[in-house]
């Protein structure tokens, strides 16, 4: 797992609109919230989803850009946004390269087949590329405004 104080790991992964998206891009500009999640359209997904975009202003104000990962291909993502008007940046990682990085992939094994998983996870990433807050486990409702929080401290 990773751990506050570390470098945060740099990655490049397409948005829904097949834009790339680098972690590096940010240094220097922006706090960046990277939030991992199980799949697009899941329950819990969605609330957090959701609930990440009513609170968009307040992290734009707070200098953070707010990014969810998931292991859903881009094309996916954009029904996900679309359908639900969100203003979170949705990342695809289907080839599990940065879930692996972050420690958020899970194994999973039903009937005989073996799937991935995401262990619903936040990473708060401060301007100079340092992981502020590592989060695991975390459960989507609330969740949102506690980050917001987390983010707001680091600029007191």
């Amino acid at each position: 797992m990773l751990t506050p104080g570390q470098a945060a790991p740099d990655f490049e992964l397409p948005d829904a609109a097949m834009d790339m998206v680098k972690l590096s891009d940010y240094r220097g500009k922006q706090q960046v919230v990277l939030y991992f999640y199980h799949r697009d359209d899941a329950p819990g997904c969605t609330v957090e989803a959701l609930e990440f975009t009513d609170l968009a202003d307040h992290f734009n104000k707070s200098g953070a850009v707010v990014l969810g990962v998931s292991l859903d291909d881009p094309f996916c993502h954009e029904v996900f946004r679309d359908r639900h008007g969100l203003l979170v940046r949705l990342l695809s990682d289907s080839e599990t390269e940065v879930s692996r990085r972050y420690h958020t992939l899970r194994q999973l094994e039903r009937n005989g087949v073996v799937k991935f998983g995401t262990i619903r996870s936040t990473f708060i990433v401060d301007r100079s590329g340092t992981l502020r807050h590592a989060l695991y486990n975390v459960a989507p409702r609330g969740h949102a405004a506690d980050v917001l929080k987390l983010i707001q401290q680091l600029d007191a």
